[in-house]
């Protein structure tokens, strides 16, 4: 008899019990698995963001690869198969040719990256154009009167006749579009046409606020043309450093870039200061390398435009960047907080003669040598890479593309509306 009283109250307790879990007033997982628990307030675990689906238009190799491997007269797109090299001796122009990697991103097929080429363009959520138009700019007249320039001109001619023939194209306007165009004169003859698209480009120093802005862009690092600093393990790297500040390149630049001749002046004298005047070949190349990579801080003047490759073979030298630039804008910057590995000094600033000597001086050797570790951390976001790797430079631009895209919706839905011209913008 007490037998049978025992077994019907362990079953009453555990019909009450099962019953708690089934409607949720008991989180049993949390009682017998604590760790699972998850804060109060904390949103739920959800699966990892699916990567960017772009489709990447197949467009003939004179729009491309053409201008590498110069010798090949097919018309064919390009394929993985046969994906030509970036040439070693190749100078200057490999600052600017993200464009080739992000088009070779797509053609290698790999897991876990930000961007995944479909071949079906209903599946997209961006179309990727590869057009080089940097590297068309640097190949068919560069000095902007030579005859061959109409050959980059008629390019780009072709190119948006092409693409406005394309339902994808018409259906937004090109603002799910992706245009490299990291040199400041890539598509000069028709980049009006390019306004409302997604354009990557290294800074916003040339353009007008309508044609390229923050809002819909994706700011690019240049592509370093320094060795990467692989085996930099000093016992005491703050010491290994014998020079305080290195600078070499041009002097005497455009626009903003007059403050190198300024500096030139007030850097002068100093023993552990090197400012040199010197010019982009492979041998000076090798010898500004070498330069960074036994200097504390490396200067980074604004250029032409507020921006310049040098702070990139800063970077992957290891040597703290100085950034003299009011109006640079810096890439990934939501996701990494330059103020962690680089000084910034005001136009104002830099030019009081002696002030940034002064603190550059004064810069604790501790927080120089933890900027360092800094450097070396963070480094590999800046590589660009064939065959690509996870959270390199091009696959984090296509995670900053996919940033972009809820606003491109928003302005394509928005368009599709509106009778009358964006009044928004006329505010």
């Amino acid at each position: 008899m007490y037998g049978k009283v025992v077994l019907s109250f362990i079953f009453v307790l555990l019909l009450l019990l099962s019953y708690s879990i089934f409607i949720g007033t008991l989180d049993i997982r949390s009682y017998f698995l604590p760790r699972l628990k998850l804060p109060a307030g904390a949103p739920a675990p959800c699966a990892p963001d699916p990567p960017l689906r772009v489709y990447m238009y197949d467009l003939p190799r004179r729009f491309n690869v053409g201008m590498i491997d110069r010798r090949s007269t097919a018309e064919s797109a390009v394929t993985v198969e046969d994906w030509p090299p970036w040439p070693e001796n190749w100078g200057l122009k490999k600052q600017h040719s993200v464009e080739y990697w992000m088009m070779g991103s797509l053609l290698h097929d790999g897991e876990g990256r930000e961007a995944v080429r479909v071949s079906d363009p209903e599946l997209a959520d961006a179309f990727f154009v590869p057009f080089f138009s940097s590297l068309s700019f640097n190949t068919h007249g560069h000095t902007m009167k030579d005859p061959a320039t109409q050959i980059d001109r008629q390019l780009q001619v072709d190119l948006m006749e092409f693409l406005k023939k394309s339902k994808y194209w018409q259906r937004s306007g090109g603002r799910d579009h992706v245009f490299p165009l990291t040199h400041p004169n890539a598509f000069r003859f028709l980049r009006n046409q390019l306004n409302e698209s997604i354009q990557v480009v290294v800074d916003f120093g040339r353009y007008p606020r309508g044609m390229s802005n923050l809002n819909k862009d994706v700011v690019s690092p240049y592509v370093h043309v320094v060795d990467s600093f692989t085996d930099d393990e000093p016992q005491d790297p703050y010491e290994s450093r014998s020079t305080l500040l290195f600078f070499r390149g041009r002097t005497f630049r455009k626009n903003e870039g007059i403050v190198r001749v300024k500096l030139a002046k007030i850097l002068a004298g100093y023993a552990d200061v090197h400012y040199e005047r010197s010019v982009a070949t492979e041998e000076n190349i090798k010898t500004s390398s070498k330069g960074m990579r036994s200097s504390k801080f490396c200067l980074h003047p604004a250029g032409d435009t507020p921006s310049s490759c040098r702070l990139f073979d800063a970077i992957v030298s290891h040597c703290v960047p100085v950034i003299v630039s009011d109006q640079i804008e810096l890439p990934f910057e939501d996701e990494i907080d330059y103020s962690q590995f680089s000084v910034f000094f005001s136009f104002k600033e830099a030019l009081q003669p002696g002030y940034m000597i002064d603190q550059l001086r004064k810069f604790p050797k501790e927080k120089w040598t933890e900027m360092w570790r800094q450097l070396k951390s963070i480094s590999p976001h800046y590589e660009f890479q064939y065959p690509p790797k996870r959270e390199d430079a091009v696959d984090m631009l296509w995670g900053q593309v996919k940033h972009k895209l809820p606003g491109v919706r928003l302005s394509v839905h928005r368009s599709r509306r509106l009778k009358i011209p964006d009044w928004w913008r006329k505010r």
